[in-house]
């Protein structure tokens, strides 16, 4: 039967072969549409997040509010910009240039960059040695990495939160579901045990959605806040070195820094 039917198909036309087998998918989806148990009352995400709100799930909403506060804030702040501007840079090199020492210490009083505040510590020293400015331009850095570190702080500690608080949210529901059995002696409906683990695992899930987003960006911007920290600390180590001070006349440029563990290469005289 099946040798015939091959038979008679291989001499019809392809177009006419693929409308028999279109018509014969088609013929058998609708009688397993029909024959099918109705599934119309199974429990959707939004479903399994109403039902399974409580306390965990309330913690887990907050911290995904601080979290994209967070983001946000990192977006606005930690730019190029605001760590190291380029027009405070130009006008420091200018009056060191110049000389005017006095100007060059009213400009860093005021400007609030990376390379003003560590210069405005450096100029600050009582003694006006080159080694004091140095420690005091060192203190100033560390502070300054250490601020803006410290604005990606939260990312990293809700990062690391939010799984195990979704994990603590599972295990209670995972209590909550079969406590089930105990109350029906042992006979709980299959189907709203599972329901009941469902819920609890939706915990987890948003945990994970919590987690993994706020890690992602605190890795982004912790980078790129440790690559524009340590520019601006070459950069301030330079214009310190370029600083008159009492027990030493200023040294041109160097590419390298003087303070914060760093060396200096040893220089060959010509």
């Amino acid at each position: 039967m099946t040798f015939l039917l091959h038979a008679r198909l291989s001499r019809m036309p392809s177009c006419y072969v693929g409308g028999l087998l279109m018509a014969s998918l088609a013929t058998s989806s609708a009688h397993a549409a029909q024959s099918a148990p109705a599934t119309g009352s199974g429990v959707n995400l939004f479903d399994l997040f109403r039902q399974s709100f409580d306390l965990f799930t309330i913690l887990l909403l907050l911290g995904s509010l601080v979290s994209v506060t967070v983001i946000i804030r990192c977006f606005m702040q930690i730019t190029h910009d605001a760590i190291l501007p380029v027009e405070s840079e130009r006008r420091i090199r200018q009056h060191l240039a110049a000389g005017k020492i006095d100007e060059l210490a009213s400009f860093v009083a005021s400007d609030s960059s990376f390379i003003a505040r560590v210069l405005h510590a450096a100029l600050g020293t009582p003694s006006g040695t080159r080694t004091a400015a140095r420690e005091q331009a060192e203190l100033a850095a560390s502070e300054q990495c250490a601020n803006w570190f410290r604005k990606l702080e939260p990312l990293s500690i809700i990062g690391n939160l939010g799984p195990l608080l979704g994990l603590a949210g599972t295990v209670w529901g995972m209590i909550y579901a079969f406590t089930s059995l105990t109350s029906t002696g042992g006979q709980a409906n299959a189907a709203a045990l599972s329901t009941g683990i469902a819920k609890a695992l939706f915990h987890t899930l948003l945990g994970l959605m919590l987690a993994l987003p706020s890690l992602l960006v605190y890795g982004f911007y912790r980078s790129k806040v440790d690559k524009l920290c340590t520019r601006a600390l070459v950069i301030s180590s330079e214009l310190v070195d370029a600083l008159p001070m009492v027990d030493s006349p200023p040294r041109p440029p160097a590419n390298e820094p003087a303070f914060s563990g760093a060396s200096r290469a040893a220089q060959v005289p010509s």
